[in-house]
C-alpha cells in the first residue's frame, strides 16, 4: 500500500481500509509493506496518536447512489484517514530502499539534510 504521512515511529496514516489491511495481512501471516516516497516522511510527527485525522461529510457513508443505507437520524463518523501502526508493517519501501518501520525514518533522515 501506500503512505500518505510516515511517523518518526514508523505509524502511517493513508486512506482509510489500509489499517484493516495490514490487520489482515498480520493474522494471514502474509507481509504488509508501505511505498512511501521522502516527501510523506513528517519528522516532526512522533507517533501516528499526533496526526489530525480529517472526517468528511457522514452524508458519504449514510447513502449509496442516493439511496439511503442508514437511519437519517443515526450519527455517523467518516474519517478520511487510518493510522497503521509500525508494529503491524513488515517494511518501508523507500527510494532510499526498504526498511522495518520503525527505522525507516532514521534512515531517510539524512537526505532531508
Amino acid at each position: 500500500t501506500g503512505a500518505d504521512r510516515v511517523c518518526l515511529n514508523g505509524d502511517v496514516a493513508n486512506k482509510v481500509g489500509t489499517y484493516e489491511k495490514a490487520v489482515l495481512a498480520r493474522y494471514h501471516r502474509v507481509p504488509f509493506y508501505v511505498a512511501a516516497p521522502l516527501s510523506t516522511f513528517d519528522l516532526g510527527c512522533i507517533r501516528g496518536k499526533d496526526i489530525p485525522i480529517e472526517f468528511r461529510s457522514e452524508e458519504e457513508v449514510k447513502q449509496f447512489a442516493g439511496v439511503p443505507t442508514a437511519n437519517p437520524s443515526s450519527p455517523a463518523l467518516n474519517p478520511a484517514f487510518d493510522i497503521t501502526p509500525a508494529k503491524l508493517i513488515t517494511g518501508i519501501i523507500t527510494p532510499q530502499g526498504i526498511f522495518p518501520a520503525s527505522e525507516a525514518a532514521q534512515k531517510v533522515q539524512k537526505y532531508y539534510e
